[in-house]
């Protein structure tokens, strides 16, 4: 656990930093005039140009984390921080995010702080073991990531006709050594398709076992840094890198931690494992039945809550009921066009808007084939008109979605007035039927 929570602050710091230097914080929360929420968190606000701070003080907190001090107070504060950016706009939405917003939950109740860390050192006690259930928790969530991951690759686009990979593989041509040749061959595309789904399937259960551990993470190595280089998917392939190393053993670990020791040429830390009394109390972390039950809970309703997508009829490609956080990882290749229409109800009188005069460019791209978006952005043109007294104001959609490759085809019902219909979990009838079928989970 002391391993796990030093690289993943190291991990948030970082990542932190490096959403900052790119200049992500203005161009994705603050420039923008409107933001698309998530179900229930409308009250989700930006802070304008405050919003650095709240970069800031989750920065903070994940490097508290990375050092063990004041763990339990930081830890709770990056997990709120981080959860809250993440609320702030759906456009922003990927799986990754949403992962490190579950495992810092987890970490809430998991004294990861126990050793290796500046807590540990300032503490006259000293712990000799945490109950093997925190690990495990761990690592229960990392195989349900992986092994959901895989089997939504089982499905007749991913294995049967290599899509979406051979979209983005094709458009790699001018990577060098590759591109030109292997990932123009329509061989490669298959052989990757088949063998990321075998890799998600069983790389959970190799990691699992002491005998196949060490060829497992050289697979998840070289799997994410592969990925790393084809797919612009930010901080999510070195992330799963260093979570996988929570499977190996307290020993492997403690090698780690003394040859760091062994390497540091820190007065500092000398300073610090010298406390004036040397003397301290050992003792076993007992099991804690709240954490027990919540840490619980939280693996239960991931374990159930991808397959709510069962309770929605059509293709959940297409209509995407269900989709967000299942562990849905790179399986589709959407492009859209979706221009609103405001009609006056009595007179029939109508005229088309610019999106770009409310939306940025990537939010735009996002709205254009996401039916909850679309249904979003279509209630805030009509408080927008209406407000800019505008009379009897209806608005329908004109939308065409390309999936996977296919022809594009109108998304949704052109003659429904969206203010007619609210964003919820009830099926959307507004979008038109799939004219093809994806076979799979």
């Amino acid at each position: 656990m002391a391993i796990f929570r030093v690289c993943f602050g190291f991990m948030m710091l970082f990542g932190l930093i490096r959403f900052w230097a790119k200049g992500w914080i203005h161009t994705l929360y603050i420039e923008p005039s409107f933001h698309f929420s998530y179900y229930g968190f409308s009250w989700v606000k930006d802070w304008g140009d405050y919003t650095y701070l709240l970069f800031l003080i989750c920065g903070i907190s994940a490097l508290l984390v990375l050092l063990g001090l004041f763990y339990r107070t930081a830890i709770i504060l990056f997990f709120i921080s981080f959860t809250y950016i993440e609320l702030i706009d759906k456009t922003t939405y990927l799986n990754h995010y949403y992962f490190v917003s579950v495992l810092s939950f987890l970490l809430c109740f998991i004294p990861a702080h126990a050793t290796f860390s500046l807590d540990q050192m300032r503490s006259k006690i000293a712990p000799r073991s945490i109950p093997r259930f925190y690990i495990t928790s761990i690592q229960v969530f990392i195989m349900v990531v992986y092994f959901y991951a895989g089997l939504a690759k089982i499905n007749s686009d991913w294995l049967l006709k290599a899509q979406p990979l051979s979209i983005w593989l094709f458009s790699k041509y001018d990577m060098p050594l590759f591109g030109h040749y292997l990932f123009q061959q329509t061989w490669m595309h298959y052989l990757m398709s088949w063998g990321g789904m075998l890799y998600d399937l069983t790389i959970p259960f190799l990691l699992l076992s002491k005998r196949y551990r060490c060829f497992a993470f050289t697979l998840v190595v070289l799997f994410h840094l592969c990925t790393a280089i084809l797919f612009p998917i930010g901080m999510f392939p070195y992330i799963m890198i260093l979570s996988a190393l929570i499977f190996f053993s307290a020993d492997f670990h403690q090698k780690g931690i003394d040859l760091f020791r062994m390497k540091i040429k820190s007065v500092f830390l000398k300073k610090i494992e010298s406390p004036v009394n040397p003397i301290k109390k050992e003792f076993h972390y007992r099991s804690n039945r709240p954490a027990f039950i919540v840490l619980t809970s939280v693996l239960i309703i991931q374990i159930l809550f991808p397959f709510r997508y069962v309770l929605y009829p059509g293709e959940l490609f297409w209509h995407e009921q269900g989709y967000r956080f299942s562990w849905r990882v790179m399986l589709m290749e959407k492009r859209g066009y979706t221009q609103f229409r405001i009609v006056d109800s009595i007179t029939q009188k109508q005229f088309y808007v610019k999106n770009e005069d409310f939306l940025t460019e990537f939010q735009e791209k996002q709205m254009s084939f996401q039916p909850d978006f679309i249904l979003e952005f279509a209630h805030h043109l009509g408080t927008h008109y209406t407000n800019k007294e505008y009379k009897n104001v209806q608005v329908f959609a004109d939308s065409y979605v390309a999936l996977n490759g296919r022809k594009s085809q109108q998304f949704i019902d052109p003659k429904i007035n969206l203010l007619e219909h609210q964003n919820g979990f009830g099926n959307k009838e507004w979008i038109l039927p799939f004219k093809d079928e994806i076979k799979g989970f």
